[in-house]
């Protein structure tokens, strides 16, 4: 992929918006992935989500940043209703520190604003660590433009970015 600091994407329009959703696409479709794009309503909190797209909160996939000690990054692959577990996945990474970074240092990493993140199309391609409970359903993601999710397969999702499926959460507030 290319470069992952902001000084390296080309425009605020390289970022997000339909280049992001492009990205999004050409590298599914590159990794023989098959998702189905769905244009959505703003949502403001993770149920509204849920609901604008006819789901659980548990289907709705979150893609975070988290970004190692050494100062390169990873993509966590976290359910709607759980949360990171930083202990699992510290020990899974065999760090002792990992932490979610700032917004922009999320954006500079991966060529995608916040709700919008995704590890498909990432400027870089950051290692993939999946929670053990996506697998054996469909899910819904990030797209990589806002108004837009996209539901894959989460098995198939997992094999095409070559994740590491564990147990890397906790249940969250939305248990």
């Amino acid at each position: 992929m290319t470069d992952p600091t902001a000084a390296g994407l080309a425009s605020g329009q390289e970022r997000g918006g339909s280049a992001g959703r492009k990205r999004f696409l050409a590298d599914a479709a590159a990794r023989g992935l098959e998702v189905e794009l769905v244009e959505r309503l703003a949502a403001h909190s993770l149920e509204e989500a849920a609901a604008i797209l006819g789901i659980r909160p548990g289907d709705i996939v979150k893609s975070l940043v988290v970004k190692h000690k050494d100062g390169s990054f990873l993509f966590a692959l976290v359910p709607g209703d759980r949360q990171i577990s930083w202990p699992k996945l510290r020990q899974l990474v065999g760090v002792n520190k990992l932490s979610l970074p700032a917004a922009d240092v999320a954006l500079a990493a991966t060529g995608y604003e916040r709700g919008t993140i995704t590890p498909l199309g990432s400027t870089t391609a950051w290692p993939v660590y999946a929670d053990s409970t996506i697998t054996g359903r469909r899910i819904s993601m990030g797209a990589g433009e806002h108004g837009y999710s996209a539901f894959v397969d989460a098995d198939a999702l997992t094999a095409a970015l070559g994740a590491v499926v564990a147990d890397i959460t906790d249940p969250g507030p939305y248990a």
